[in-house]
């Protein structure tokens, strides 16, 4: 592996964020409308909390981060229980490392950088619901590492986009898999 280079997330990488994000999450996942969708909700103030990672003209991470004000909190949110103002809160959507290349710091240093940035958009911290059957539930245990705490969990969280389309790597188009609304605080 050469040295990983990082930058602000542009349409110049749309075609391989979705190439690499159905890869990794499952075919349906990413298409050009909801990445288009997603990188627009994470700009506030001339500021862009998503980011990626290349070694040399490959794309091997990224990370997707809605700016304060820019997501819309669901069901499968639990505001009651963050211990700041829903207003102040971003949404860490997606971090993808190609298999590859992970256990290397790539996805904690994309985490940083969309930490900062969106500090600088006016978050005081950031939630996320993470993937509990990732293998060895490192999708948890990574984000643990990183300050994360457990909110709640969500049974079925993504069955309905499964229902419209997505195809779960594990579950198929009957997603039954588990998230864990995790919150990291940043001061």
């Amino acid at each position: 592996m050469s040295q990983i280079n990082y930058k602000e997330l542009s349409p110049d990488d749309f075609e391989q964020i979705i190439a690499l994000g159905n890869h990794v999450h499952g075919d349906g996942y990413l298409d050009n409308a909801n990445i288009l969708n997603w990188y627009n909700k994470g700009l506030k103030n001339n500021i862009n909390s998503g980011f990626v990672a290349y070694d040399g003209e490959k794309l091997v991470g990224f990370r997707i981060t809605f700016a304060v004000g820019n997501w819309d909190i669901d069901k499968w949110s639990s505001p009651n229980k963050w211990q700041v103002p829903q207003g102040s809160v971003c949404y860490f959507k997606c971090n993808t490392v190609d298999e590859n290349y992970r256990g290397y710091g790539i996805g904690s240093e994309l985490l940083t950088r969309s930490i900062t940035a969106a500090i600088k958009q006016g978050a005081k911290a950031g939630v996320s619901h993470l993937w509990k059957q990732s293998p060895g539930n490192s999708a948890v245990k990574y984000f643990t590492k990183c300050g994360g705490e457990l909110v709640q969990s969500h049974p079925d969280k993504w069955r309905e986009d499964a229902l419209n389309g997505y195809d779960c790597i594990l579950c198929g188009h009957d997603c039954h898999c588990e998230a864990a609304e995790m919150i990291i605080y940043f001061s």
